[in-house]
């Protein structure tokens, strides 16, 4: 016998029929709402990104010259592992946390956009590495808490603001890298200041921008969310246990996703740094290491806006290729073999490629697979998957990078 909640929501999935003239300012809404998302997206993403550019930078400028180095290589033990695990750990668990708070959508949002304002204020002005870290933290609570957040939200409009989202997040990784690459010769603290346009774009965006959802996704969002406070009302401890259920059912969404991020933040914080081209005429060592960072996010960009030309159902086949890049950059690393660094270009863009595929596919896949009463939960949930890969290839990427620096030039 079918649930009486199932029945209700069957009931309302066709309410309140669209007529021509609520047609076409439906679609104006939803021309607004991609353009908004993709925006939101952007600005979610961006100082994540830049903390991750200026992670060498952020480093240097805060150790002095008694720092241990290799006595081997041109390296040191403090590898930018520290400034990704404090730009991720932080996101992951507020993503853990938020799908199970209240949804106020609004002071979400107000939360988010000063978290990022007092991440790029704190590494702007800081005088010690500590500081320094605290607004990396910040700036990956505003992250974190705003990617579970908006892709809740986006339960609310059309399904293809998902796509659109995605894409503006793959721009902040060009954007954000690329910009701070540019802006760095004004110095670190100017650039940064520069950069508190995103949140304030990121609060015009949300409140100006995206419109309120449309009334016939507002009463059935209100019938679905009516069936489901019931049921919260009723037994809240039941609720919890329901949605702690759905997870073993997202492992074939979460699994993949996170090994592809395990394996790719390893190559980006436990490699990049490694990879020195001395008798490169066109771009410096010390370049080297944030182009590397801007072509990575160029091939994330590029997948990441593609769900719309095509679809991969199979994204267990990302993870496979991606653990493959791991193999040629760790070995790369250790006995200098490739002997261009523009061959390391063409494979950094290929590693963003897989990145920004998996990313946007998964979710993708997310929206279309998963049951409507489900779909909020799902998508938040499953946040929390490329953070805990990229977690952990922070902490093995300190422990690998410190290795590689005591092994023997070949």
């Amino acid at each position: 016998m079918a649930d009486s909640s199932d029945t209700d929501y069957q009931s309302c999935a066709n309410i309140l029929p669209l007529t021509s003239s609520q047609a076409s300012v439906r679609k104006k809404r939803k021309i607004r709402a991609l353009i908004a998302y993709w925006i939101i997206g952007l600005c979610n993403n961006y100082g994540y990104v830049v903390m991750l550019t200026a992670a060498n930078d952020i480093i240097e400028a805060n150790t002095g010259e008694s720092e241990e180095k290799s006595q081997v290589r041109d390296c040191t033990y403090m590898s930018t592992g520290i400034i990704l695990l404090a730009d991720i750990l932080p996101g992951l668990t507020v993503k853990i946390v938020a799908p199970f708070i209240p949804f106020f959508v609004h002071v979400r949002v107000a939360v988010c956009v000063a978290l990022a304002c007092g991440g790029y204020l704190a590494v702007a002005f800081s005088n010690s590495l500590s500081i320094s870290i605290l607004g990396v933290v910040l700036t990956s609570f505003c992250s974190g808490f705003g990617e579970a957040t908006y892709l809740q939200y986006s339960s609310f409009y059309d399904k293809d603001v998902v796509s659109t989202w995605s894409s503006g997040t793959g721009g902040a990784g060009v954007i954000g890298a690329l910009s701070y690459t540019i802006l760095q010769s004004l110095g670190m603290r100017t650039t940064l200041l520069i950069m508190l346009i995103i949140p304030v774009s990121m609060a015009i965006s949300f409140w100006v921008i995206l419109p309120n959802p449309s009334e016939e996704d507002i009463a059935q969002a209100l019938e679905i969310q009516k069936i489901v406070n019931k049921e919260e009302l009723k037994n809240p401890k039941q609720v919890i246990k329901k949605k702690i259920l759905l997870i073993p059912g997202l492992m074939k969404y979460i699994v993949p996703f996170s090994l592809v991020y395990l394996f790719e933040y390893f190559i980006n914080q436990g490699t990049f740094e490694l990879i020195q081209f001395k008798d490169s005429s066109a771009i410096s060592q010390q370049e080297q290491y944030r182009w590397l960072q801007v072509t990575y996010q160029v091939g994330v960009f590029l997948s990441r806006s593609s769900v719309n030309l095509f679809h991969i159902k199979q994204t267990w086949i990302m993870a496979v290729f991606q653990a493959i890049n791991v193999v040629i950059f760790t070995t790369e690393v250790i006995y200098y073999y490739i002997p261009n660094f523009y061959i390391v270009i063409a494979l950094t863009l290929w590693e963003g490629l897989l990145g920004g595929s998996s990313y946007v596919n998964t979710f993708y896949r997310i929206s279309i697979e998963v049951p409507e009463e489900n779909k909020q939960f799902s998508m938040a949930i499953t946040t929390f998957g490329d953070s805990i890969g990229i977690a952990l290839a922070g902490l093995i990427a300190i422990y690998a990078h410190n290795k590689i620096c005591d092994l023997p030039i070949p």
